[in-house]
């Protein structure tokens, strides 16, 4: 009898009947709640979109709004915010909304943000896209070609000096034969 109970014990604990529904969530979803009915422009990282969103805890508990605020202003890739997020709100369009369930570790991971967020905790994103505003060609050049400019001319103007100061040592040592050598003669 106690070998039974203890067996139907283990069975229960395994398949998660005693402790309830499990709220593990292993990847980043994405549910399109409302798609407008054309949608021509795509969001891409370094956009720029303005949003109004309710986050909350598995259990339904409301930890975030910007219902009653002006819309959160999230520049794609700037990591304004939690990187499940940013990561959801990557090819949405202007006017759509969007459910998000977004794992621990691309949310506030093993420490939470106590008191409102427990650790470990993912979390849920209803997010609808006010306006959606395409990086300039100004702004790609800033965000990507300039680093890699400067990732090239450093080096270069590193080794420009270099070589300058190279030349100025080895000239002086040469001035200073033929200061030398000119002494010497004059003697």
């Amino acid at each position: 009898m106690k070998t039974s109970v203890y067996v139907l014990l283990c069975a229960a604990l395994t398949c998660g009947l005693i402790h309830g529904e499990s709220h593990d969530v292993e990847e980043l979803q994405v549910e399109s709640l409302v798609k407008p009915e054309t949608c021509s422009v795509l969001s891409t990282m370094g956009d720029t979109l303005q949003i109004h969103y309710t986050g909350k805890l598995m259990d339904g508990k409301v930890i975030d709004s910007s219902l009653s605020r002006d819309p959160l202003v999230v520049e794609l890739g700037k990591r304004t915010v939690i990187a499940g997020l940013e990561q959801s709100l990557v090819g949405v369009c202007e006017g759509q909304k969007i459910k998000a369930t977004i794992p621990a570790h691309l949310a506030y991971g093993k420490k939470g943000y106590p008191p409102t967020i427990p650790g470990d905790a993912p979390l849920e994103f209803e997010v609808e896209v006010i306006s959606l505003i395409q990086q300039t060609l100004w702004q790609k050049m800033v965000n990507y070609v300039f680093p890699l400019m400067c990732l090239a001319l450093v080096p270069t103007l590193l080794a420009l000096v270099g070589l300058y100061l190279y030349k100025k040592a080895n000239g002086q040592k040469s001035s200073k034969k033929k200061a030398k050598d000119k002494k010497s003669k004059k003697k």
